[in-house]
């Protein structure tokens, strides 16, 4: 397994600046960060995967050591198909730490090889969450400081189209 590769998963429905600083955070540890865009998502979408994908793959573009991917399944089995040996997570608040660590201790129980790196986002990015980001932009908030430029656009033009 690759201690150089750090995979990043999650819904990311939309990509926030939160997401972001854990990435190019991510880089500074390992050499890749796969952005792993979960299929099977039980969350109620607003974004395809396939729109999630082209969004990210964009903002990421410009950095060959980020690589933008999707996975269905297991996420140990991903993680080990990918030959790496860690799942990276971002922690908001203490409020996530509970669920992310059964999460954990469940992944690695399934799979020891496979540990889970917690990073604590920066603090102008402690309070995001793609929820609330959502929220906001569908009751025509400025969500710009929020969310990259593309990712708002997007955002406003997917609301415009659902009405």
């Amino acid at each position: 397994m690759n201690r150089h590769i750090a995979i990043y998963p999650g819904s990311f429905d939309p990509f926030t600046n939160g997401h972001m600083d854990i990435v190019q955070r991510g880089l500074e540890i390992f050499d890749t960060v796969v952005v792993a865009i979960a299929q099977n998502s039980e969350k109620n979408s607003l974004f395809s995967v396939a729109e999630r994908v082209d969004m990210t793959t964009e903002l990421v573009k410009d950095n060959p050591r980020v690589k933008v991917e999707t996975f269905d399944g297991l996420l140990v089995d991903y993680v080990v198909a990918k030959e790496a040996r860690v799942i990276l997570r971002g922690l908001r608040a203490v409020t996530d730490f509970e669920f992310e660590f059964q999460l954990a201790q469940m992944n690695h129980t399934v799979c020891e090889q496979v540990e889970t790196l917690f990073m604590m986002t920066s603090p102008s990015c402690a309070y995001l969450s793609s929820s609330i980001v959502k929220e906001v932009g569908k009751l025509n908030g400025d969500i710009r400081s929020f969310v990259p430029q593309l990712v708002a656009d997007r955002l406003y033009e997917k609301f415009r189209q659902i009405g």
